[in-house]
């Protein structure tokens, strides 16, 4: 199946929307947000598991990148409470389960063939670094070839310039509110711009928490050059470079 395929287009998909599927694994349920194929695909999701639930072992032909939401996620590598970060590279294999229950936001498919680091990150303990206006805060989780994936953290009623991202921006609201000049965006709600999208985002009372990844969109990324493509909210547009 293809879901949100086109990815020359602007697409939100709000909480209040969200349909949840079952997946091959029983208890195990998905909340698909962008997908091209069918089980094997290069997909977007919200997964959760019921507590007691199993995924059978498999392997990620194209990489796996998972960001635990809820409960405590493991496989036969560990256990990875909310907040780990994880990215599984091409041709890893793992046979995953939670015990209590689980919510995960998973990529699958979408690694560079030479993004082999395998990266195992306790966001909790994690140091956060400053950003360029007040009331910013950046996490980085993974930088490769000028695409960049962060956590950013908004105080509230905290606001920053317009600007262009050249290889596009997908944004996952954790926590809060986070708004731009085309609406507002509760917790759990997934954005994708397309690349050379521009917006002026800011929160109001509630500040806001999100995942953010730029730089990865659009099929000719070769012809945008490094430094322009990733336009990167971790490391360019919202960090300190101190």
């Amino acid at each position: 199946m293809n879901l949100h395929d086109d990815f020359s287009r602007r697409v939100v998909c709000h909480a209040s929307d969200a349909v949840w599927v079952d997946s091959p694994a029983a208890g195990v349920q998905r909340r698909m947000l962008d997908r091209v194929g069918d089980e094997v695909a290069r997909a977007t999701s919200l997964v959760r598991y019921a507590p007691g639930s199993q995924f059978a072992r498999h392997e990620h032909g194209g990489g796996e990148e998972i960001l635990v939401l809820e409960g405590t996620f493991g496989d036969e590598f560990g256990e990875y409470p909310a907040g780990t970060y994880l990215r599984n590279p091409p041709g890893t294999a793992h046979a995953p389960y939670s015990r209590e229950g689980c919510l995960l936001f998973v990529k699958l498919r979408q690694f560079a063939v030479d993004d082999t680091a395998a990266v195992r990150l306790d966001t909790r303990k994690a140091s956060w670094r400053p950003g360029l206006v007040p009331g910013l805060s950046v996490l980085p989780l993974h930088s490769h070839d000028g695409i960049d994936t962060a956590l950013v953290r908004w105080a509230p009623d905290t606001r920053f310039n317009a600007h262009t991202h050249p290889g596009g921006e997908e944004i996952l609201v954790l926590e809060g509110d986070f708004r731009d000049e085309r609406g507002e965006y509760a917790r759990s709600t997934w954005l994708r711009s397309p690349r050379w999208s521009r917006h002026a985002p800011f929160t109001g009372p509630e500040g806001a928490l999100i995942y953010v990844k730029v730089g990865h969109l659009g099929a000719d990324l070769g012809s945008v050059d490094r430094e322009s493509r990733g336009n990167a909210w971790p490391s360019v547009t919202l960090q300190s470079q101190e």
